[in-house]
Parts: C-alpha cells; sequence; structure tokens
C-alpha cells in the first residue's frame, strides 16, 4: 500500500480536490463518484488496489472538496460536469487510463470516452447506467420532473436529499445492515446541508434527462470500439435494475458481468470482491 495525497487543481477558476495514489508508472484508473456522495467512497478502495495501480479520485464539481460555484456562474449540468472532468484530465496530465464509473459518474464517465474513445483503455461500471431497461420505477418523480419542470415537481424531488433516504441508498437491499460504516452516508449529509447544495442537486436530477437521451450514443461508443469492460452490480439495486448490467453485453459480448448481493453502495459492501474483480481484470490488460 502506498500513501494517499490529497491535492487540488485550478481548472478555470474552479478547484477541484482529488485523492491520488500508487505508482506514477502504474496502469492509471480514473474512478468517478456518483449521488450525493464523493470520492471519499474509494477510501477503501484505493489503498487495496495502489500498490500496483496509480488511482486518482476527483469530486465532481458541487461535491465533496471540490468546489461549489454559485448556480448563476456555473451552469449545473451533466455536460458541464463532464468537461471540467475531461480539463482535469488534462490538466494533471493523464493521457491513457481506464475508468470506474458509478452513478452520475457513469454518465460523466462516458461522455469523456466518446470524446476520447483513443484514451480511455477499460471501463469498469459499478451500478453505472446506460441503457433505459436499467432505470426502475424510482425515476418516476425525475421523469415527471424531465417531462414538466413545474416547481411542483421539482419540490417533489426533494424527499430525495434527505437524510434519510441517503440512509436508504447506502442500506436498501444489504442483507446486513451492520458492516456498513456510518461514516460514508454522514459526510454525504453533511455536504448534503450546505447553503445551496439542495438546489444544485435539484438542477443535477432535472438534467439527468439529458444522460438518458445520450444513451444512444453511449451505446454506439461501445458497438464501434468495444472497449474492456467490466460490470460489478449490486443486484439489489432500487435505481439501477440487474438488466441494465447484462444490457452491456449486447453491445460489447465479451464484457465481464458480474453481480454481488448488495444495492446501489455495492462498494460499501464488498469492495474487496470488487478489488479482486479489479485486479483480474486490468491484469489481463497488462499482460
Amino acid at each position: 500500500m502506498t500513501e494517499v495525497k490529497y491535492r487540488k487543481v485550478d481548472i478555470d477558476g474552479l478547484k477541484v480536490f482529488y485523492r491520488e495514489a500508487g505508482p506514477v508508472d502504474g496502469q492509471t484508473l480514473l474512478l468517478l463518484h456518483g449521488f450525493p456522495t464523493s470520492s471519499h467512497m474509494f477510501r477503501e478502495l484505493i489503498p487495496a488496489l495502489s500498490d500496483r495501480f496509480r488511482l486518482i479520485a476527483p469530486d465532481l464539481p458541487g461535491f465533496g472538496q471540490t468546489d461549489m460555484p454559485p448556480r448563476g456562474k456555473f451552469s449545473y449540468t451533466f455536460e458541464n460536469v463532464a468537461s471540467v472532468i475531461g480539463r482535469f484530465v488534462d490538466a494533471i496530465g493523464l493521457r491513457r487510463f481506464s475508468i470506474y464509473v458509478f452513478d452520475y459518474g457513469a454518465p460523466t464517465g462516458f461522455r469523456l470516452a466518446v470524446a476520447h474513445p483513443d484514451r480511455v483503455v477499460a471501463i469498469i461500471s459499478q451500478n453505472g447506467n446506460a441503457y433505459e431497461e436499467g432505470l426502475s420505477d424510482g425515476w418516476k418523480p425525475m421523469r415527471n420532473y424531465w417531462q414538466d419542470p413545474s416547481q411542483a415537481n421539482r419540490d417533489a424531488l426533494r424527499p430525495f436529499l434527505s437524510p434519510e433516504t441517503t440512509i436508504w441508498q447506502y442500506t436498501q437491499g444489504v442483507r446486513d445492515i451492520s458492516i456498513i460504516s456510518p461514516d460514508g452516508y454522514a459526510l454525504d449529509n453533511f455536504y448534503l446541508s450546505r447553503p445551496d447544495a439542495a438546489e444544485v442537486q435539484l438542477d443535477l436530477l432535472g438534467d439527468y434527462k439529458t444522460n438518458v437521451a445520450l444513451y444512444p450514443v453511449f451505446q454506439e461508443y461501445f458497438r464501434k470500439h468495444k472497449p474492456a469492460f467490466l460490470a460489478i452490480w449490486g443486484k439489489n439495486d432500487p435505481f439501477f435494475l440487474p438488466a441494465g448490467a447484462g444490457a452491456f453485453k449486447r453491445d460489447i459480448p465479451d464484457a465481464d458481468v458480474r453481480f454481488v448481493d448488495s444495492g446501489h453502495f455495492a462498494i460499501a459492501t464488498h469492495c474487496e470482491e470488487i478489488a479482486r474483480a479489479i485486479r483480474g481484470f486490468l491484469g489481463k490488460l497488462s499482460a
């Protein structure tokens, strides 16, 4: 295990926080977190892999320790989030790398791969969806807002930002919740409680429709470029269904699709198993 370093880099006035560990000449893995968390979700995975791989885990704009500029100065869309991460990758000098995507990290990372297919070596998707059949009925309130962005439909999404919902996201579908550290969801709830954070997150929930609209583009990228692909999925995820994991094989027949008996935050319960899978998966690429 190597030490983890905590850094910030200025991206056109927006300071992006990131964690870095591992040998600088090792295979690079860019770790992209989801909602409502931050790079903190990788606090156990990074040391488990850093003896061999170079790990880079940024906080997305508006999340964690990365700046959350006022909504009047930064438009919280997934296009803008992906643009910042693309410039972040350039700023720290990443040329060829693999990506680990989860939840919001998936449309962010897939946008990056579509824009730079020659730079993304492999993709690991842990409950990071790219297919309509992967969306559960739990997305209905969001779909209502996409179709009619009224204040009433926006306000109907506020319960998704409550402390209770954050805990539920971690624990739903988990057989033994006593193995889940409360540190993760406690920190997530701290960040969600910051001034204006709720409005930022509601903007992103509303803009998620642009990700669904891009699913055909992502799928065309998969079919055309067929990146080495590992999907490792919490099969009891209330938001992203197992069918979404299986669908990757439709466009990438050689994709490795695995399921673990967990929920949305499978990394919180199966980090060791996920780390082993990543070692084997990326190890084949360098053999």
